[in-house]
């Protein structure tokens, strides 16, 4: 147990029981406990293994090389079809935790397994992503937006194209252009 990571099972409102048991299955891993983006991070000498975290509907634990796991019992979720690497196994209730308290270590030790081998998981190239005609014609027209884009690291590059993309509608596509080309150009990211 790592006190640092305390904060996080005690500030809990919901889902309190289930990160509880959560965490003394992950602990009874042998994988350090550490706190990354606010949250328990169960770690391999230093790398990411799985994640305990939050949201309104469910609590889940997060394999970060989850797409590289054999999927036995049929509980790894892709959280959306943009995630490539990272799955999920949600949970609702402190029965579905139990009722798999047995199996998650399974998973923690083929992850642990696929850190220990080095692999990775085969990842879309940026121009793998869709660009919409709207921010190209941008691009066409502005060398400096351009090269300013190009410049981004290929994540950054992947969060706008994603976010141009995920619009339905090219008037909206175009007012995301245009709110974000301040921030391509002085070299940020989506979030940044």
């Amino acid at each position: 147990m790592n006190p640092k990571v305390d904060f996080f099972f005690d500030k809990a409102d919901q889902w309190q029981k289930e990160f509880e048991k959560l965490r003394a299955i992950l602990l009874e891993t042998g994988l350090e406990e550490e706190l990354k983006w606010g949250n328990p991070c169960y770690t391999y000498h230093g790398r990411n293994v799985v994640l305990i975290h939050g949201f309104k509907e469910y609590c889940a634990l997060l394999f970060f090389k989850g797409a590289l796991l054999n999927d036995t019992h049929h509980v790894l979720i892709q959280q959306s079809e943009n995630v490539q690497a990272a799955r999920q196994i949600r949970f609702t209730t402190l029965k579905e935790i139990t009722d798999l308290e047995k199996v998650i270590p399974t998973y923690v030790y083929e992850a642990v397994e696929a850190e220990k081998s080095g692999i990775k998981v085969p990842m879309k190239k940026t121009k793998e992503f869709e660009m919409t005609e709207e921010f190209q014609s941008k691009l066409d027209e502005n060398s400096e937006l351009k090269e300013a884009f190009e410049a981004l690291t290929p994540g950054r590059q992947r969060a706008y194209l994603l976010h141009f993309s995920s619009a339905k509608q090219s008037k909206t596509r175009e007012e995301r252009i245009q709110k974000y080309i301040p921030q391509i150009l002085t070299g940020k990211g989506l979030k940044d």
